[in-house]
């Protein structure tokens, strides 16, 4: 083979077609794409899921289910990795674990409201947690491996209206009311 032969594979390249250069190439005019208006034009990505009118599929198919906003979000660490960990080395006896210290060594993932510690797989050994949510059988098997559980709970996620420093407007207001009644007592006396 000489460098003079060398070429791409049959399909590699695919011969540039050429638009809008008169009517004898066949694609003159309107270069391929079709009439005037709006699709004729650059930039012109049609509307997402337009049918024509028709009632879209995304819009014709029922609603389900349902997305909690309030919803608490949990890293989940089972008693068997705890043991695990252990086993390893990562952990020693009479340890305490927070949800810092379980992220640290890589049982459990971020979680904005803590962990969640649940009974899956055994523990043999003692260990002191504070977590923010332990299942029943969960405590049972810290407690049985003689460690103990202390369920720290969850933050709040929202402050209502009763708990906030009043706004703009509302302070706005109360020194309005107080004005007027200086005014009126001023009057009277």
């Amino acid at each position: 083979m000489k460098l003079n032969e060398i070429r791409d594979n049959e399909g590699a390249h695919k011969r540039f077609k050429r638009i809008g250069r008169g009517s004898g190439s066949g694609k003159g005019k309107t270069a391929g794409r079709g009439v005037k208006g709006q699709k004729a034009r650059t930039g012109h990505h049609g509307m997402f899921g337009f049918e024509g009118g028709q009632m879209p599929l995304h819009m014709r198919v029922p609603k389900r289910g349902f997305n909690n906003i309030f919803a608490r979000g949990f890293a989940i660490v089972n008693t068997g990795q705890l043991q695990k960990a252990v086993d390893a080395g990562k952990i020693k006896a009479g340890e305490t674990l927070d949800a810092g210290k379980l992220a640290t060594l890589g049982l459990a993932r971020k979680a904005k409201d803590g962990v969640r510690l649940l009974g899956k797989g055994d523990l043999k050994t003692n260990l002191t947690l504070e977590v923010a949510h332990a299942s029943g059988s969960a405590i049972e098997a810290v407690k049985k491996a003689g460690g103990s559980v202390k369920v720290v709970g969850v933050k709040a996620k929202h402050v209502t209206r009763k708990d906030r420093e009043p706004g703009k407007r509302q302070q706005r207001r109360v020194t309005a009311a107080k004005k007027r009644e200086e005014r009126a007592a001023g009057k009277a006396g």
